[in-house]
């Protein structure tokens, strides 16, 4: 049987914030991306991709990458091919995380902060990280694989305390209620 559903098909999370006051270390925020499979989806990521790195099958691909906030509009975009996605993996977490080089920085320390998850030009969240003021990083998109295939979203914001390393191992645990 047919549905006129459409599957989620590209998706492009974009990360923008105001530079660090003139003198201040930098802030530099970064997206990153975790897959899971069937097998394991949730706990650590089959693979993660952020500023270092990227997918082996080039599906999720980090386009723009800010390590001070600088410029007009969207500092960071990361695109996920979904319908590309091999089968093996079905669940997909992207999430915000803020370096702590020059000491501890939180979400309400950084002024104008925002992330967009966009699907051609429809937006499917948008938030300014204002309910997770006092962390670190957060999750800001889940796709989920169902099993006819199709890719539903999720879009809520949860905060995390803790290093860069920590949340990237715990990004995709299993939310507290769940």
């Amino acid at each position: 049987m047919s549905t006129p559903n459409k599957d989620i098909d590209k998706v492009e999370v974009r990360l923008k914030w105001d530079p660090s006051p003139h003198g201040a270390p930098d802030h530099d925020l970064d997206l990153i991306a975790g897959t899971y499979t069937a097998d394991t989806p949730y706990g650590s990521p089959a693979y993660l991709v952020h500023f270092d790195s990227r997918s082996p099958d080039g599906t999720i691909t980090l386009n723009r990458d800010s390590r001070t906030g600088q410029g007009f509009g969207f500092d960071e975009v990361l695109t996920l091919e979904l319908s590309r996605l091999s089968s093996a993996y079905t669940r997909v977490v992207v999430g915000v995380v803020i370096q702590q080089r020059d000491g501890r920085r939180t979400f309400g320390d950084i002024a104008n902060t925002g992330v967009q998850v966009r699907e051609g030009y429809a937006n499917l969240s948008e938030d300014d990280f204002s309910s997770v003021g006092g962390a670190t990083a957060a999750t800001v998109a889940e796709f989920v694989r169902g099993a006819s295939g199709v890719w539903e979203f999720h879009g809520t914001v949860r905060g995390f305390d803790g290093d860069p390393e920590s949340f990237a191992a715990s990004m995709g645990g299993r939310p507290s209620g769940a």
